[in-house]
């Protein structure tokens, strides 16, 4: 009788759930399964143990507290206390599952409430509703195709180009369920480290243990690298590029601006072998990364996601993608299979809060899992001194740390040291162990010898708003109105349009078009090169401030007041103090101005007419310099570069032009260079070359008349 009386409580609990009796108990029921596959799910990440099982049931998990929610809330059965306490319950699961995301970026997406449900996934759910005395849900019948609703997210797309590069895979979807075997030295048993906190003094071991030395990884000698006819890369570019040849896969690059990270990563890339090559930018340089990469890697081509996608190549091995469009193609860059992936400023994703910083963490944790030792590249021109604890996003995406401790290379490197964080020698050490895994920083003075003392670089930028839909709107009418004056002049003369492109003919319509000043209907050549320099405003503000932040002080010429003004404004916002030197200030406010630029360390940017400050005053105390505006006049741009670039200069002078692409901006800038070319630039202009100004602007005419009567033909 006693044994069967201590039977009956446990029996009448199970009884009383079989009927659906008891809907206290029924809750009871359902917390402790969530509860315990929680614990189960954290500790399998703590492990570094994420299998498909584990994400599965992650996913399950948050369904089930989510429904349990909603159930909780919508009962109106029980007090309003024990209400709270279910809730309160449920939240301290949540916490769980959230802190366990923000470990491994991969597990965010399946928080998401239009996460896919997998038919594993289904299939554990009914399993653990079972386990808690609960019905499962009739199965629901399958469909044929995804139904797009009110509530779907409509940021999330799959371009057609991307689905066609998977219907082409004569394979199936690959099977990541198979965990990559790294190397055993990567993979210590825990020893004496084991419970000690590293990531405080890994940080500040780059604040006290520096001793003057240069936070930059041994490399090894200049490697003979195969480039395109024409192009060569300078020893230190090669070098970085010989360290990927040797096996190394994660770099920090943090060389100044000016000293070709672009190339190093597009090259490092190619030895590597990091194809297909994600590359996540700044807006304002997405299409500076595909012109690069036509340059350098020509045998791989490279796409640039603009919108929606619509235009991009699927089968491209260089995919390029700006920040801001993260968000609307997260999906299929998640399971595209990349093995490489280069992030452009990547102090951008120092706020890990930051959706930004979130989807580029998830990328990286999901090339990780996938690619056997990927090849991932940080690009940032900021100095490593300042703000330390910025770099800690940076080091996860290396997957050099992960969010509490460092992974197991950093570890072993650690460990091997054989030194605690109470030892004298451990900052030092730990130091070193972090630069060691891909730290490169190299400065303008200590690679002189390497660089010109000054060169003009070509920042290529897509006006792809509504202002640059209607500057190429305007571009296209302006050639049609010259292809009707060349018509109409060969028919006066009796020519025929079968005899080819007369270029005398062209020469004298393309005049007759300067000096025409009574065009009533769309816009000459003149009011288009402004508007294009408007549209422009932005775009160059917002990339010299950038370089503020990485090098210190610029200087921003612009030829128009107005695309002064937007640059100011935009600095203004930033943050950023500014002089302006400008053409209608007096003698005493101008140099009033040019003394703070150059005396006062808070005044990062000189913003200077082109015309009015690019003779007479001496701005050396920058050696960066950003060109809003083209000139019609090569020795006008020159003299604006000389501005900077002075005797007591100690720094080789970068002048970076912004150019309009896919307008007549990229003509003028040709005509610019065909004329007077690199090295006459350094001549310092001539009165030759500032009479050129009226051939500059009847070339770019012509060049305009001729393309657009060929593409006719």
């Amino acid at each position: 009788m006693a044994r069967e009386a201590r039977r009956r409580p446990g029996a009448g609990r199970t009884a009383a759930r079989s009927r659906g009796r008891g809907r206290g108990q029924e809750n009871e029921g359902i917390m402790s399964v969530l509860a315990r596959a929680v614990r189960e799910v954290e500790a399998s990440v703590q492990r570094g143990s994420v299998k498909p099982s584990v994400r599965t049931k992650f996913h399950v998990i948050a369904l089930l507290v989510r429904d349990e929610r909603a159930s909780v809330k919508a009962d109106d059965s029980h007090s309003e206390a024990y209400r709270a306490e279910q809730l309160k319950r449920l939240d301290g699961i949540a916490t769980i599952l959230a802190k366990v995301a923000v470990r491994d970026a991969g597990l965010l997406a399946l928080l998401a409430d239009d996460a896919p449900v997998s038919a594993e996934a289904r299939e554990l759910q009914r399993e653990m509703l079972v386990a808690a005395g609960r019905t499962p849900p009739a199965e629901e019948a399958p469909v044929a195709a995804p139904v797009s609703t009110d509530t779907a997210p409509k940021r999330q797309v799959v371009p057609q180009a991307v689905v066609s590069r998977q219907l082409a895979n004569p394979f199936l979807a690959p099977d990541y369920g198979a965990v990559v075997t790294r190397p055993a030295h990567t993979e210590p048993r825990p020893r004496r480290l084991v419970n000690w906190e590293l990531m405080e003094p890994l940080l500040r071991s780059f604040e006290t243990a520096t001793d003057g030395a240069a936070a930059s990884m041994a490399l090894p000698g200049p490697a003979t690298v195969r480039t395109p006819a024409g192009l060569e890369l300078m020893p230190h570019q090669a070098r970085l590029v010989a360290a990927a040849e040797d096996g190394h896969r994660t770099f920090l690059l943090a060389d100044e601006p000016g000293l070709g990270k672009t190339a190093q990563a597009l090259l490092a890339a190619q030895a590597a072998d990091a194809y297909p090559l994600l590359v996540v930018v700044p807006n304002v340089v997405k299409t500076n990364w595909a012109r690069e990469a036509q340059l350098w890697t020509p045998d791989h081509p490279a796409t640039v996601i603009h919108g929606d996608g619509d235009t991009i190549d699927g089968f491209a091995d260089i995919i390029v993608v700006n920040y801001e469009l993260l968000d609307r193609h997260i999906g299929w860059l998640g399971g595209l299979g990349f093995r490489g992936m280069v992030v452009d400023e990547a102090h951008f994703i120092k706020n890990k809060k930051s959706q930004r910083s979130q989807h580029v963490l998830q990328l990286s944790a999901q090339i990780q899992a996938r690619a056997p030792r990927p090849l991932l590249m940080a690009l940032t021109g900021t100095p490593l001194i300042n703000d330390i604890d910025d770099f800690l996003a940076i080091w996860q995406f290396l997957g050099w740390i992960d969010e509490r401790k460092p992974r197991p290379e950093l570890m072993a490197s650690l460990e091997e040291t054989g030194l605690t964080p109470i030892d004298p020698g451990f900052s030092a050490a730990a130091r070193a162990s972090v630069i060691d895994l891909g730290i490169v920083r190299r400065r303008k003075t200590e690679v002189a010898a390497d660089i010109p003392a000054r060169r003009v670089a070509d920042l290529p930028v897509e006006l792809d708003d509504a202002a640059g839909r209607s500057i190429r709107a305007a571009e296209r009418e302006l050639a049609g109105r010259l292809v009707s004056r060349y018509h109409a002049a060969l028919e006066a003369r009796g020519g025929s349009l079968g005899d080819g492109v007369d270029a005398e003919l062209v020469r004298r319509v393309a005049g007759a078009e300067l000096a025409d000043k009574t065009t009533k209907t769309g816009e000459n050549v003149f009011s288009m090169i402004r508007r294009i320099g408007q549209a422009k405003a932005g775009l160059a503000a917002d990339y010299a401030a950038q370089l503020v932040r990485s090098v210190g002080k610029v200087v921003f010429f612009a030829k128009h007041i107005d695309v002064m003004d937007a640059a100011e404004a935009i600095f203004a916002e930033r943050g950023l103090r500014y002089a302006s030197i400008r053409g209608e200030q007096t003698n005493r406010k101008r140099q009033q101005n040019i003394d703070a630029f150059v005396n006062d360390p808070d005044v990062a940017v000189a913003v200077c007419s082109l015309t009015a400050a690019g003779v007479g005053i001496n701005l050396q105390v920058a050696s960066n310099l950003v060109l809003a505006e083209l000139s019609w006049s090569a020795a006008e741009q020159t003299q604006a570069i000389d501005r900077v670039h002075r005797i007591g200069q100690a720094e080789p002078v970068t002048a970076w032009r912004i150019i309009a692409a896919q307008t007549i901006d990229t003509r003028i800038a040709e005509l610019i260079d065909g004329k007077a070319g690199l090295a006459a630039r350094a001549l310092d202009g001539s009165d030759e070359e500032m009479s050129s100004a009226a051939d500059l602007q009847l070339e770019a005419l012509v060049t305009l008349l001729t393309d657009a009567l060929t593409a006719t033909r």
